[in-house]
């Protein structure tokens, strides 16, 4: 077995425009300082990274790596969590996501999924350049605004759907595997990709792809009321990115799954600091550790109440907590006999 390396800490929540978050090398003395070992980047936040410098200049990725490791810091993953959003675009969303992309192609959707498209490129050639081996992002949605099927959803919606995001992201696949990146991503609501079954379903169409892999994330899980320990056995194999992230959900007579359009501090199901909502995060190291999962726990810090200098500073500490060092020997060796064949035979009444 192998131990989950770690703590490691995703930056886009905490960038901002006053320091220390506003310069790659003062958020990382930042994150240094609380005990993180690892940084996980957003690619789209030009005040941490350039990814088309990056993309294009190996040099600029060692000045990059470098300013990391003088803080005593590896990077772990890059994120595309806001271009691979527009790889697929509902027209619904047309007017939502557009923030999310270049001014240059607002209001113009197909050009808006060329440049997720290259900007996803790009982020894998810049992993190569890094010597990173996984890609966090999200899938894009085409069918999500007909998950709940009112009225009847006609025949052939979501395969056709699920047909076009595997002809989206297979040149992706293909590319993250010229470059030797796994493609993770983050089963979330509000994506195509959002449980096991649909990630199953784009599985299919993509033939089984090597390169289309998950990141690991139990709070979307819990607040779907899935079982994220059986998700770990299901999906071990393709499980090569881990979001530490908190959340709870309690109904009540008013509302559920769905939150009644509250705010998120509202919600019955609402994402918390790190030890302050209902995942059973031993049981999530103990079946990742089982499995030799080595890469890292990286900590998303997302919640309603706490503030969120706090909630990384705990979440070092918590996330420390969980890693196990694996043993390198059984616990019961004291008790053992050595080997002897022979004896083992006689045991047996073979001899």
């Amino acid at each position: 077995m192998k131990s989950i390396k770690g703590p490691a800490i995703f930056l886009a929540q905490f960038a901002g425009d006053t320091a220390p978050f506003n310069s790659f090398d003062a958020i990382c003395e930042w994150a240094s300082s609380l005990g993180y070992e690892g940084v996980q980047i957003p690619t789209w936040d030009a005040r941490l990274f350039d990814l088309k410098r990056a993309s294009d200049s190996k040099a600029y990725c060692d000045e990059i790596s470098g300013v990391a490791a003088r803080h005593g810091l590896a990077i772990t993953e890059l994120s595309t969590h806001l271009q691979g959003q527009l790889v697929a675009v509902h027209p619904a969303y047309d007017i939502a996501f557009d923030g999310f992309a270049a001014p240059e192609v607002r209001g113009n959707p197909s050009a808006r999924t060329e440049w997720a498209v290259d900007q996803v490129k790009r982020a894998l050639r810049a992993s190569k350049h890094l010597d990173l081996k996984a890609h966090a992002t999200f899938s894009g949605a085409l069918a999500w605004p007909y998950i709940y099927p009112w009225p009847q959803r006609p025949a052939g919606l979501v395969e056709a759907a699920f047909d076009e995001l595997a002809r989206r992201w297979t040149p992706l696949l293909d590319y993250a595997d010229e470059n030797g990146v796994d493609v993770c991503y983050e089963i979330h609501p509000g994506e195509d990709l959002h449980d096991g079954v649909s990630y199953e379903i784009f599985l299919e169409r993509v033939k089984g792809h090597a390169r289309a892999n998950l990141l690991y994330d139990p709070s979307h899980l819990l607040l779907q009321q899935l079982d994220y320990l059986d998700y770990i056995d299901i999906y071990r194999e393709r499980i090569k990115a881990f979001h530490v992230k908190d959340a709870e959900f309690n109904p009540t007579g008013r509302q559920g799954l769905y939150g009644g359009f509250q705010s998120w501090a509202n919600r019955a199901g609402r994402f918390r600091s790190l030890g302050d909502g209902q995942v059973d995060f031993g049981g999530i190291f103990s079946k990742l550790t089982s499995y030799d999962f080595d890469s890292w726990a990286v900590l998303e810090w997302e919640c309603a109440l706490k503030h969120p200098e706090d909630g990384a500073r705990e979440g070092a500490e918590f996330i420390k907590r969980h890693i196990i060092r694996v043993t390198e020997r059984a616990f019961d060796d004291f008790a053992g006999a050595g080997t002897d064949d022979l004896a083992n035979r006689k045991m047996l009444g073979l001899a």
